[in-house]
């Protein structure tokens, strides 16, 4: 026997470490009332204003649609712009926006992208409606840095599809955003709606 467990065979007789607890009090800082999440991950968002393919910090946007839909996001590929949902989404089918040229302002669109811009935000404001019944909409563009862009090196405009009532207690009290869809379920919806809507026009 080793503790409480029957030993069948050698190699389950290895012993976990003996692992204390650190006490936050212990460590240099201050608490501030937020639960930390690691996301190593989203270093892709950081240091990524040029599109350098040499280093690791390659724009998101311009590498999402070298990838294949699926893996992407992607919900729909236009001739200067595509629709792609958001990683990090504010709301259940937040879209997003983006042209495929690496510019970093509205001002700096030609107005073929403008153009498409306006156009794939009424359709997708249109799918959304019948999709999922969406009541409103935010809509918008943060544009550099102190203006709160994500990714400032690329210009993407955000589809925030709104409903009644679908603010909740979870944001504030832990700080936790409720997403009842998955993404790649979602998009592969998205996609066939945004299909469908193509053939009947």
């Amino acid at each position: 026997m080793t503790g409480d467990r029957d030993v069948t065979h050698p190699e389950d007789a290895i012993q976990a470490p003996d692992v204390q607890p650190e006490y936050a009090a212990e460590f240099v800082g201050e608490p501030d009332g937020f639960e930390r999440t690691w996301v190593p991950h989203r270093m892709v968002y950081l240091g990524n204003d040029k599109r350098d393919r040499t280093h690791e910090n390659v724009c998101v946007f311009c590498a999402a649609p070298e990838k294949s839909d699926a893996d992407g996001l992607i919900v729909y590929r236009g001739e200067t712009c595509y629709v792609v949902m958001n990683l990090y989404p504010y709301n259940t089918g937040h879209l997003l926006i983006c042209p495929y040229r690496h510019i970093a302002t509205y001002d700096q669109c030609d107005e073929a992208e403008i153009l498409e811009m306006g156009t794939l935000t009424q359709r997708a404001m249109r799918i959304l409606k019948r999709q999922s019944g969406v009541a409103g909409f935010n809509i918008g563009m943060n544009q550099g840095q102190v203006a709160g862009a994500g990714v400032a090196g690329h210009l993407h405009e955000h589809i925030v599809p709104r409903w009644a009532n679908d603010a909740n207690f979870m944001p504030i009290i832990a700080r936790t955003k409720p997403m009842p869809r998955l993404l790649g379920e979602q998009r592969a919806e998205l996609a066939r709606w945004w299909q469908e809507s193509l053939e009947r026009d």
